[in-house]
């Protein structure tokens, strides 16, 4: 008689915040990048062309996990209401394969994303005890969940002065407490001239905001895209920034803010810096320099958090 089939525990989304940190999202990263991990040998990504979106398949392994994360995109969903990326993760175990748990997909992202940009600029981010003026292009998931991990891992050494989210639709984006302000407006390019950080989380596919007059030092975060033909950022600033990007490869054929700066400009792929390099401190950020870190999400990523997760249970 074969055995029945392992009952999967599901971790929903409280959960998921309840038992991991920001900041310890982003030590999860940090670890797994100081214990050797590679990015360069993770499993590439499938992404498949549906009717009203895309289709990703997410498969990766690390020493205690193997896991898959099946996710969509589907821009219209804003205007619905719903969200714009919407995913569930399977955590099996290494060595027998078995299924272990299941996760909110969309919940894990929303805390791994923002853990590996904040892992990427980390020292550029402490390396001075002023008061942080942050800026978040779009209001969604990404955006919240990268206002809160930059307060969680700054806290001890730096305070937020303002954080103000830049959006198409400030009346739908407006919650009690939160500065919003219209994109292209003449609010916006104040923000903007006076940010320290700079996060795009949105779905564009040109320049959210003009890099002319932003801080020298400025540290913007680009996240809202997977694709050659798509930027966040403008190619002014690719070219005065350390940009660091998860993986090189990766970023030549999925990141469309430096692929097109390429294009347009002399930077060269050896202009960019791995995140693995900023970890582990191979490389050393310029304080006094701008930073761009371009993501385009890797596999690798949300093991490793799902892992940290598993491991509180």
């Amino acid at each position: 008689m074969s055995n029945p089939p392992p009952k999967l525990d599901f971790i929903g989304a409280d959960r998921i915040v309840e038992l991991l940190t920001p900041s310890a999202a982003v030590e999860a990263i940090e670890d797994a990048l100081r214990k050797g991990l590679d990015p360069g040998r993770d499993f590439t990504r499938s992404i498949l062309d549906v009717d009203h979106g895309q289709l990703l398949l997410m498969p990766a392994q690390s020493p205690r996990s193997t896991g898959v994360k099946v996710a969509t995109v589907a821009p219209d969903n804003p205007r619905l209401s719903k969200p714009r990326i919407q995913a569930v993760y399977i955590l099996f175990d290494a060595e027998t394969l078995t299924p272990r748990m299941l996760f909110d997909g969309t919940a894990l992202t929303a805390l791994r994303t923002p853990a590996v940009s904040i892992a990427g600029v980390k020292p550029a981010l402490l390396a001075s005890s002023s008061p942080l003026s942050v800026v978040i292009f779009g209001a969604g998931p990404q955006g919240i969940g990268h206002a809160a991990t930059i307060a969680d891992v700054v806290s001890d050494e730096r305070t937020i002065s303002t954080v103000t989210y830049v959006v198409r639709d400030p009346v739908r984006a407006e919650r009690p407490g939160r500065r919003v302000v219209a994109a292209n407006s003449t609010e916006a390019g104040e923000v903007v001239r006076a940010a320290d950080v700079i996060v795009c989380a949105t779905g564009s596919n040109t320049p959210v905001f003009e890099s002319n007059g932003t801080k020298a030092n400025v540290i913007v975060i680009a996240v809202g895209s997977h694709d050659s033909n798509r930027r966040e950022v403008d190619s002014v600033l690719v070219n005065r920034a350390q940009v660091v990007v998860e993986d090189i490869d990766v970023a030549m054929r999925e990141g469309g803010d430096v692929i097109m700066a390429m294009d347009e400009s002399d930077f060269k792929t050896t202009d960019l810096i791995s995140m693995s390099e900023v970890v582990n401190g191979t490389v050393a950020l310029d304080p006094n320099r701008a930073v761009l870190f371009k993501s385009s999400g890797m596999s690798w990523e949300d093991v490793v958090i799902a892992d940290a997760i598993a491991s509180k249970l």
